[in-house]
């Protein structure tokens, strides 16, 4: 019955991820502490990144954008996931989906092309370290940062208006934890094919190329590192390029399976598992990875603790003085 009222409504409902048994009940505690670090962390990087101005380069001004999608990614699904929960609620309404999937594929597509662009900044700083200040002037980075934005908007635009004006008559039910493309597509009753075309498209060039470019990048500076004679610096560097390359993986991989693939090859359970993958786990590994494993910013973080401290060492001093001056 409660399938049949969905196909008279507009709404839809997200069957998420979540269910009564105590093992859904550790999930989801899991989920909610991933969140909440991610927010944390994502928004103590930016707030190092603007207050010291050892910081002030193309590469964390590059990571302050990576930080900022990552808190809208995770703030534009998991609230949603929390609140049906708790709730017991599961509907959205068509503009809160059609929100969402605008919101997800404008980030998604944005930190495709931003993660391609960090990795060129890298590329150029390692392999051609004179050459930097000018090839990664203030321009070059605000012009690559604006660019992820306006075209993952662009792109967001165009998916978001096509998929939401498919029929869909029969269930409402998206078996999914958020609007995603991919499986608001299986509730059609329309064909899709044509569309699937184009999502094939926009996967190649926001997915493939990107990633192509990532590796390559990474592959030179692995090469230009074995030319090093010190083997701590060549071990530093390898150290930072598994890692970043981890999290690309991580992050690429996933992303490519789901939007890669047919309509029919699509299964709930695989597509929930693998956009946890990109949605959720990433943007809390994200500041780990690129940033707090870095002297730069460590030593931000402590001279910023350290102030703090002298701050308040001063102020109980002062009020100290005070009190003992009027007693």
């Amino acid at each position: 019955m409660g399938h049949q009222n969905d196909t008279f409504s507009s709404d839809f409902i997200l069957l998420g991820v979540f269910s009564s048994s105590p093992t859904s009940l550790v999930f989801f505690s899991f989920i909610f502490v991933i969140f909440i670090m991610s927010v944390t962390e994502n928004t103590l990087m930016i707030l190092l990144i603007r207050s010291d101005s050892r910081l002030h380069t193309p590469m964390y001004f590059l990571l302050s954008h990576l930080s900022f999608m990552d808190i809208l990614h995770v703030s534009n699904i998991v609230p949603k996931m929390v609140t049906n929960f708790l709730s017991g609620s599961r509907t959205i309404s068509l503009a809160g989906c059609g929100f969402q999937v605008f919101l997800s594929l404008t980030l998604l597509g944005g930190e495709c092309l931003l993660l391609a662009a960090m990795s060129y900044d890298r590329y150029v700083a390692i392999c051609h370290p004179l050459r930097y200040p000018i090839l990664m002037k203030e321009y070059a980075s605000t012009l690559m940062a604006g660019g992820a934005w306006l075209i993952g908007v662009f792109n967001s635009t165009v998916h978001t208006a096509y998929a939401l004006q498919f029929p869909f008559c029969g269930s409402r039910a998206i078996d999914h934890f958020f609007c995603e493309v991919p499986a608001m597509l299986k509730l059609s009753c329309a064909d899709t094919t044509n569309y699937e075309r184009g999502v094939y498209v926009s996967a190649v060039l926001f997915l493939v190329i990107p990633a192509f470019l990532i590796s390559a990048s990474y592959g030179q500076i692995i090469l230009t590192v074995l030319q090093m004679k010190s083997s701590e610096a060549r071990k530093k560097s390898f150290s930072t390029c598994s890692f970043h390359m981890i999290v690309v993986v991580m992050y690429y991989g996933p992303f490519i399976f789901t939007y890669m693939r047919p309509k029919s090859y699509h299964t709930p359970g695989q597509d929930k598992f693998l956009a946890i993958f990109y949605t959720i786990l990433t943007p809390t590994l994200n500041p780990l990875i690129y940033s707090f494993r870095n002297k730069d910013v460590l030593a931000v973080m402590k001279n910023m603790l350290k102030s703090k401290f002298l701050h308040k060492k001063m102020n109980r001093k002062i009020s100290e003085c005070v009190f003992y001056f009027y007693v």
